[in-house]
């Protein structure tokens, strides 16, 4: 029995170190509300209103772990679980991938931080720090510009981070495309910096892949439902190891006394496909500490190969009222108008509303909702 006893302290004794060495962090983000947009497609092709509850207007809802273990010698062990979800019916974010947004393990130090595995790159980082990201999330993340402020995701992938120096941080990411006898087959590459000094801050960064067996993976739909194609039509054997996505963004965040204004501009290319230019302008008000007015506009203008003369393009205005009932949780509304032409595609890219015989279309979109972080 006393042996027992002393075993049972030991172990007591070496789990307790053990969590004294490691700090262990559960998060994540429960992001619901009311919707309503209308032209939305029916099943006679025309358009229709639609109501329902939505799922991360602003932020992915989101469950997470992330961990830190002092190595001594001012090394430390990192790792990062992230899975998204659709909270209004309890789905995964992405079909049947448990952790579709992050799944690292690395080393930090004075040197900065390398991870591996299925993450995204800087323009990820800038998009929520500089863009309207940070106060419209999925309300214009990628709503026709191909995911150009939100980043993409990349599996089988390395990334480095350097550490701030005097407020600038660089960032290079590599994706393996991991494919037997063909290794530039879903290969990819990014690099970029952010410098933030006082009310200043600064981004800019670039990202190509190539297509294969492991791209990233929304990319190919993406790019064919943004354009008005086919995913026939940039998809294929003879794309194997071709480059299918060359995305360069570059913009500016002003802390002006309760005014933060922003501006960037971005350039996503589709060699012998098509190029987009994407524009815009926003600001984030505080009329008071808790209360925020939020104002964005976006304008994409698309030149498709093969098609010369008419070029779609696609304006959206946005407007919201963020209302911060605490640091974790707030109450908003947001609202959205996107008007298209020629042929451009408005609202969610895989669901697009429905276009007038001469090749326009128009959507308004309104969320009311609340989120809370933990």
């Amino acid at each position: 029995m006393k042996k027992s006893l002393i075993a049972l302290a030991a172990l007591g004794t070496i789990a307790s170190a053990a969590q004294a060495q490691t700090a262990v962090t559960i998060y994540g983000t429960v992001d619901t509300g009311i919707t309503y947009s209308n032209h939305n497609a029916t099943t006679n092709g025309d358009g229709g209103s639609k109501f329902g509850v939505g799922s991360g207007n602003i932020d992915t809802s989101r469950l997470g772990f992330k961990g830190v273990e002092d190595l001594g010698g001012g090394l430390k062990a990192l790792f990062q679980l992230e899975a998204g979800f659709n909270n209004d019916t309890g789905a995964t974010e992405q079909g049947t991938t448990l952790l579709n947004r992050k799944s690292v393990v690395g080393l930090g130090g004075n040197f900065g931080t390398v991870l591996l595995g299925r993450q995204s790159d800087i323009l990820d980082d800038a998009g929520h720090q500089y863009t309207s990201i940070k106060d419209f999330g999925n309300f214009v993340g990628s709503p026709h510009a191909l995911d150009r402020l939100e980043g993409i995701r990349t599996q089988n992938s390395i990334r480095y981070d350097s550490p701030n120096v005097q407020g600038f941080k660089g960032s290079l990411i590599y994706g393996f495309g991991e494919q037997a006898g063909q290794n530039s087959a879903g290969q990819s590459f990014g690099a970029g910096g952010t410098y933030d000094n006082g009310p200043l801050g600064l981004y800019l960064g670039y990202y190509q892949s190539k297509f294969g067996s492991n791209p990233s993976d929304t990319l190919i739909s993406s790019i064919a439902a943004a354009s008005g194609l086919t995913p026939a039509d940039l998809s294929g054997a003879n794309l194997d190891g071709t480059t299918v996505n060359k995305t360069f963004s570059l913009g500016a965040s002003y802390q002006a006394g309760p005014a933060r204004l922003y501006g960037n501009w971005s350039r996503v290319n589709v060699p012998d496909a098509l190029k987009q230019n994407v524009f815009e302008l926003g600001a984030d008000y505080a009329v008071t500490a808790p209360l925020h007015l939020l104002a964005a506009v976006q304008h994409t203008n698309t030149s498709i190969n093969g098609y010369d003369g008419s070029k779609p393009s696609v304006t959206q205005v946005n407007l919201g009222l963020d209302y911060y009932l605490s640091k974790r949780t707030d109450l908003y509304t947001l609202a959205s108008y996107a008007k298209g032409n020629n042929g451009a595609l408005v609202g969610n890219i895989y669901s697009p509303a429905v276009q007038n015989d001469d090749g326009k279309s128009n959507q308004t979109a309104v969320a009311i909702g609340i989120r809370h972080k933990f």
